[in-house]
């Protein structure tokens, strides 16, 4: 039976405690400035024991200043011992549960990188799946940075913010992009929720984020049409291309680029060094976009969800 408790204010290294040397260094410096920033507490923060031997640790994190966790964002448990490990993910999602999560995710990173630098990869996922979990997303993490070029806008559109365009408007446009979206995520979500209800599933999403309000734009073509929706954020610890949508009848001529590209452009103006981007590994058309862009895929990212009845 596996029993956790919550961490002290003198225990936060048992969180941070995996890798070794200059590993060691950037998660702890991760996991203190997930802290410093509210997108974790030590409530959320805590130690799995069996039969009074610790066998694992975990922190949950939602967006800074968020009332329940929405993610697992570090989790250490014996991976070689399969089912010990399941028991240990499905205690800490209960925990999650019990702190009011309706939903909760957890990505997993390859190859081994900063700043979590995470072990066996095949090991957690099967201790996911094990504990209910699914794949809600096969993904590729993309990075520009500014030793890149920041990319040349495209005139073939014109962009107008969020504040001129207004909420309704704007949900009903980025609404519109997810029709047919190559994503599997944002598919699963019209499946559960309709267009309009995945549409306002990523506003409500992105409003979480740090932004300012005019860096959430449509793209409008030379005849006035809505091509394309460009929100450009930061979320707890970098900054990122946080969603870009092309409404159907504008896809395959490039717009996707031109999407990131404006994005890229309002991160860099604000001063960002290093921007990131998600898409599925499937998505070929995002793909390009990146590339188009100077971003390099510098690792792949499998995401998965649990949703709580």
């Amino acid at each position: 039976m596996i029993s956790l408790r919550s961490i002290g204010p003198d225990e936060t290294s048992l969180v941070s405690a995996t890798g070794d040397g200059a590993e060691a260094v950037t998660i702890r410096g991760y996991f203190d400035d997930l802290l410093r920033k509210g997108s974790t507490t030590l409530d959320w923060c805590m130690l799995a024991e069996r039969d009074g031997t610790p066998v694992g640790s975990a922190a949950l994190s939602a967006f800074p200043g968020g009332e329940t966790p929405a993610s697992i964002v570090l989790i250490e448990a014996p991976w070689h011992d399969p089912a010990l490990a399941a028991e240990v993910v499905a205690a800490v999602s209960g925990r999650a549960r019990d702190l009011g999560a309706g939903e909760l995710t957890y990505a997993i990173d390859t190859p081994r990188s900063a700043p979590r630098f995470m072990s066996h990869p095949a090991e957690r996922e099967a201790a996911f799946l094990a504990a209910g979990f699914g794949l809600l997303r096969d993904g590729m993490r993309w990075r520009w940075t500014a030793e890149k070029a920041v990319p040349v806008p495209d005139d073939r559109l014109v962009f107008r913010t969020l504040p001129e365009i207004g909420r309704e408007s704007y949900v009903d446009i980025l609404a519109a992009t997810m029709e047919g979206s190559a994503d599997s995520e944002l598919a699963a979500m019209t499946d559960a929720g309709g267009l309009r209800g995945a549409g306002e599933k990523i506003f409500d999403l992105m409003m979480g984020f740090d932004h300012a309000a005019e860096w959430y734009e449509i793209g409008f073509d030379q005849a006035g049409d809505p091509v394309g929706v460009s929100m450009p954020a930061r979320n707890a610890t970098m900054a990122v291309i946080g969603h870009v949508g092309v409404t159907p009848a504008h896809r395959r001529k490039g717009y996707a680029t031109a999407i990131v590209a404006r994005g890229t452009a309002i991160l860099a103006a604000a001063g960002e060094k290093t921007i990131v981007g998600d898409c599925d590994s499937s998505n070929t058309g995002i793909i390009k976009a990146f590339t188009a862009n100077g971003y390099d895929n510098f690792v792949n990212r499998r995401e998965f969800g649990l949703t709580f009845s």
